[in-house]
Parts: structure tokens; C-alpha cells; sequence
């Protein structure tokens, strides 16, 4: 899954999700990768997290080589749930990397092992609280307002992080990369001197949208073969 992401971005699929109509699930703004440049798509393997480590190392029993740890812990700010244990543990199990709804700690230590790790940030204390467990501790979770289970692939970088459908991921890649060749060639033309508003025709977009209100940039970049908004 991250070679099929590798020459995309978090952008790009949520654009390609607009395009074909799948629900997009952004994580809160703030969550980002511990070390910078982390990169990271795979099958999420769902975990919520109620004061001890013990539910992670329960997940990594149930982990296929490359999936994705997606730790709820509903967005706390007052304690770090995960740590260099828990994160060299998820490299022994064949995870490919951690997104946390909450905080991390140990952060040298993350960095050394590698291991994409994406949160709200650091706080040097741990969990001082054991909740009770509900049955869906490895089932699903939630990040944000979105529910996520293994029934979805997650995809982190530097613009943040989205959740697809497993099932849609296949076109959602596929769409994503016909809009980054485009973007591409848009790109390539505006530094040559093309500028953008003459590739999409600017011009007779406003004189469209003057006789009708209706008629919407996006409406006309897929006339005309463009690609800015989705």
C-alpha cells in the first residue's frame, strides 16, 4: 500500500475522494508525524486505548505485515499513550506505522527507531488512569468524529491524515494519480510562462458564470480538463 502511495499525497486522494463521491475522513488538524517526513499507508489496525499498554500488545498478536496501529484515545491531551516500547514492539510485529488521536512521548527515541509515528505531540507523562475495557477495544475506533476499523486503509504524510474505505481504495489511488499527472503538466506549463488562468480558459469561465450563476469553477475545470479543486 505505501509503494501504490509513494509518488501521491494526502491531498491528492482527498481529491480523488471528492471526485468519485467516498466520504472523506480527515484527522483533526494538529495530528503529524514525529519525526518530519513521515510517510505512511496500510490497513488500519484499530485500537482503543483505556490507560494501559497491554491493549496494544494485544492488537500486534492479531497484526498482518504492513498494517497501520490507529490509536484512540479520544483526543486526550493530558497524558502520552504511546512510547519507544510500544513503538519497537509495533516494528517487531511487522506494523508499519503508529497514528495516535492523542499524544506521544520518548520522542528521541522515536526518532532513532523510525518507525512512522504521527500524534498531536509530546507530554512526558504517561497514563495514570485503567478504564474499564469495552468489546470493541479491537474492533474499531474513532479519530476525530470518524469511525475507523480494518475495513479501511489509512494514508499519513505531511499534510496530515485520511481514512478510505478498503474497498475504494483501488479507484481512489487510481483517480488520485490522474490528477497528479495533471496537476503535473499544469505545473510544468505555469513555469514555462503558461500561465494557469489561460490553461483553464479563465476568462470565458467568467463570462460563462456571469450568464449563469450556476456554473462553478469546479463544473468548468472538468470541462475543460483541469485539476486545482478536486
Amino acid at each position: 500500500m505505501l509503494k501504490a502511495f509513494a509518488e501521491l499525497s494526502t491531498p491528492l486522494v482527498a481529491d480523488a475522494c471528492v471526485r468519485l463521491g467516498v466520504e472523506v475522513r480527515v484527522a483533526p488538524v494538529g495530528i503529524a508525524s514525529v519525526a518530519g517526513g513521515g510517510r505512511v499507508a496500510g490497513r488500519v489496525l484499530p485500537v482503543r486505548h483505556y490507560g494501559s499498554v497491554d491493549v496494544f500488545l494485544e492488537a500486534y498478536t492479531a497484526a498482518r505485515d504492513g498494517d497501520v496501529l490507529v490509536v484512540d484515545n479520544s483526543g486526550r491531551t493530558d497524558e502520552a499513550c504511546i512510547g519507544d516500547l510500544a513503538v519497537l514492539e509495533a516494528r517487531a510485529a511487522g506494523v508499519a506505522g503508529i497514528v495516535v488521536w492523542g499524544l506521544h512521548r520518548d520522542t528521541p527515541e522515536l526518532v532513532e527507531i523510525g518507525l512512522p509515528v504521527f500524534s498531536y505531540g509530546a507530554l512526558p507523562l504517561g497514563p495514570l488512569r485503567l478504564d474499564g475495557r469495552e468489546p470493541e477495544a479491537l474492533l474499531s475506533a474513532k479519530f476525530g468524529p470518524h469511525p475507523v476499523s480494518a475495513e479501511d486503509v489509512v494514508f499519513a504524510d505531511a499534510d496530515g491524515v485520511l481514512f478510505v474505505p478498503a474497498d475504494r481504495v483501488a479507484e481512489v489511488l487510481e483517480t488520485a494519480g490522474a490528477i497528479a499527472r495533471t496537476e503535473r503538466a499544469q505545473a510544468e506549463r505555469i513555469s514555462s510562462g503558461d500561465t494557469l488562468r489561460r490553461q483553464t480558459a479563465f476568462d470565458e469561465y467568467l463570462e460563462r458564470r456571469a450568464a449563469d450563476p450556476s456554473y462553478s469553477f469546479r463544473k468548468h475545470l472538468r470541462r475543460v480538463g483541469g485539476a486545482i479543486e478536486e
